[in-house]
């Protein structure tokens, strides 16, 4: 039985959550959201508390049933809390900036990278060597993210490159001389 999609979940206070037929939209005070589940899973709201049924307890129901209840609690949490992805720049001149609403990062090409994020994710520059991703989708947050480390990936020779913040990056030996 699955653990995850047993739990219920709890909706928070200025949190509404719609319901019509398997597609499902969650308004807060941070925005909107709105997506379409597989219709065999069942999904119902009552006084506060979201549930997630499974209509047998076959492979294809087992898995779904987890998956969609963690999607719910990323919507409700992000219409709520909103999520957020920090990255560092590691390099000598490595630096960040924005213009306007774009990106500008400037980290070893013989051009500035320009980024311009898409709609409901905002990007902070709070220092020139970190970056702040913020939004009320987790998934999308997530992909901005790695679209952006993806400009300069870190390198295991020098450690160079744009990082998840707390992100380990192992180092390798560089050639031997004879």
């Amino acid at each position: 039985m699955s653990r995850v999609g047993k739990k219920p979940l709890e909706i928070p206070s200025g949190v509404t959550v719609t319901i019509n037929g398997n597609t499902v939209t969650v308004k807060g005070p941070k925005g909107e959201l709105t997506r379409t589940f597989h219709p065999d899973m069942d999904i119902k709201v009552e006084d506060q508390v979201l549930t997630v049924t499974r209509p047998s307890d076959n492979k294809e129901h087992r898995a779904l049933h987890g998956t969609t209840r963690s999607l719910l609690a990323n919507m409700v949490e992000g219409v709520s809390k909103g999520f957020e992805k920090s990255l560092e720049l590691i390099g000598v001149g490595y630096r960040a900036s924005k213009s306007g609403k774009k990106l500008v990062l400037n980290v070893g090409y013989s051009h500035p990278v320009e980024y311009e994020p898409e709609q409901g994710i905002e990007i902070d520059v709070p220092s020139q060597t970190k970056i702040v991703v913020k939004g009320t989708d987790k998934e999308r947050v997530g992909a901005v993210a790695a679209n952006i480390r993806a400009v300069r990936p870190p390198e295991p020779y020098k450690g160079k490159g744009i990082r998840y913040e707390g992100e380990y990056v192992r180092r390798k030996e560089g050639k031997t001389a004879k």
